[in-house]
C-alpha cells in the first residue's frame, strides 16, 4: 500500500512538473510570438505631469504599433538617468539636454542625444508674491534654494551674464528637491531652482496660496533645449532603424499631450494613481510653449546642429566645461537619428 500510494505521488509529482513546463513553455512562446522588442524608459524625474507624453505614447499602443513592448520607470535626474542608461539598466531615458553637455564634458559616459522634448529650457528661478523677486534684478542679495549641481544652479551665470546682474551677489542654499516649495513657502529662502512646469506645484504647496514668480532663463536664452531623449552610444550605432521608431513613437505621444493636456493627465492618472490631475493638466498646459515656442517651425524632436554648437559654447564661456572645448556636437548628439530643424 504504501509503496503504491509512494507510485502515485510521484506520478502526480512528475505530471505538474510536466504541466508547469509546458506551461512556460507557452508563455516564452506567446511572448516571442508578439515579436516586440522589450525596451526600458526612464522619466526624466519621477512621475510628474510633464512626463505624460510617454504614458500616452504607451496607453494609445504607438509603442506597440512600432514593435516595442515598454516599461516605463521613474527617473532621479539627469546624470542618474544617464548613468542608468550607459549601464545597460535601461534603454531609453529623459535628461536635461544642458545637464546632458556638462556632465558628459566631465566624464565619457556611452550615451548620446537622439531627439529634443522641449525647444526651450524649462530651467528657471521661482519665488512668490510679496518675497521681492519680480524680475532679474530683484535676485541681487536674495538667497535661493536648489540642489546642488542642477541645470539651475550651473546655468546660473550664464543667466546672469544674459540678465546683466552679478552673478556673486545671489546665494545658492544646497536643499533637495523634494522639500523646495516647502522651503520656499516657509520664506526661509526667497527664490528656489525650479522648472517652469513646477509652477502649480509651488503654489499648492504654499498655505497662503501666493502666486508663483517665475523668472524662466529660457526668455533671456532661447537657444538652450529643454529635455532630451537619451539612449546608449553603441544601441545608436547598430540599432538606429530601432531608435528612430522608438523616438517616432515617443514623439507621437508627445505631439498628443500637446494636443490635449488634460486627456494626458488622466493617461497619466491611470497608470500613476496620486497623480493630482489639475496639478499635473496645469503643467502640461505650461509646456506646450516650450515644446513648440513661438516661432518654431520643425517637426517635433527636432534638433540644429548650430544651436548644439551655441549651447557648448555658452557652457563653455560659463567654465562649466572644463577645459573648454573639450566637448563636440558628436560627443553629445547623433545628429543622423534626430529630427531634422
Amino acid at each position: 500500500m504504501r509503496l503504491r500510494r509512494s507510485v502515485i505521488a510521484l506520478v502526480t509529482v512528475l505530471g505538474l512538473a510536466l504541466v508547469s513546463a509546458c506551461n512556460n513553455s507557452d508563455d516564452k512562446d506567446k511572448a516571442a510570438d508578439t515579436g516586440l522588442t522589450k525596451v526600458s524608459y526612464l522619466t526624466s524625474f519621477n512621475t510628474f505631469g510633464r512626463e505624460a507624453y510617454a504614458y500616452v505614447a504607451l496607453e494609445k499602443g504607438y509603442f506597440k504599433d512600432a514593435g516595442f513592448d515598454v516599461t516605463i520607470n521613474p527617473g532621479s535626474g539627469t546624470v542618474d538617468v544617464m548613468k542608468l542608461v550607459a549601464g545597460g539598466q535601461a534603454d531609453y531615458g529623459i535628461g536635461d539636454f544642458t545637464a546632458v553637455v556638462i556632465t558628459l564634458g566631465k566624464q565619457k559616459l556611452p550615451v548620446t542625444t537622439v531627439g529634443m522634448i522641449h525647444q526651450r529650457s524649462l530651467a528657471a528661478i521661482m519665488s512668490l508674491k510679496g518675497y521681492g523677486i519680480e524680475k532679474p534684478e530683484d535676485l541681487i542679495g536674495k538667497s535661493i534654494g536648489d540642489q546642488p549641481g542642477s541645470t539651475n544652479t550651473v546655468m546660473f551665470p550664464v543667466y546672469a551674464k544674459a540678465a546683466n546682474i552679478p552673478v556673486d551677489q545671489t546665494k545658492f542654499i544646497p536643499s533637495p528637491p523634494p522639500g523646495l516649495p516647502a522651503l520656499l513657502a516657509s520664506g526661509k529662502v526667497k527664490g528656489i531652482g525650479q522648472f517652469v512646469v513646477g509652477k502649480p506645484l509651488v503654489e499648492k504647496a504654499d498655505p497662503q496660496h501666493r502666486e508663483a514668480v517665475v523668472l524662466p532663463y529660457g526668455k533671456l536664452l532661447p537657444d538652450l533645449y529643454g529635455n532630451a531623449i537619451i539612449t546608449r552610444s553603441d544601441l545608436a550605432k547598430d540599432h538606429p532603424d530601432q531608435v528612430k521608431k522608438f523616438t517616432g513613437a515617443l514623439l507621437k505621444g508627445l505631439q498628443d499631450t500637446y494636443d490635449d493636456p488634460a486627456a494626458a493627465a488622466a493617461i497619466l492618472k491611470k497608470y500613476v494613481p496620486q497623480t493630482d490631475l489639475t496639478v499635473a493638466t496645469e503643467e502640461l498646459k505650461i509646456m506646450k510653449e516650450y515644446i513648440k515656442p513661438d516661432g518654431f517651425t520643425g517637426p517635433l524632436g527636432a534638433v540644429d546642429l548650430n544651436r548644439v554648437k551655441t549651447v557648448i559654447k555658452l557652457l563653455d564661456d560659463a567654465k562649466a566645461i572644463q577645459p573648454a572645448g573639450s566637448v563636440k556636437p558628436e560627443d553629445v548628439v547623433t545628429l543622423n537619428l534626430a529630427p531634422k530643424a
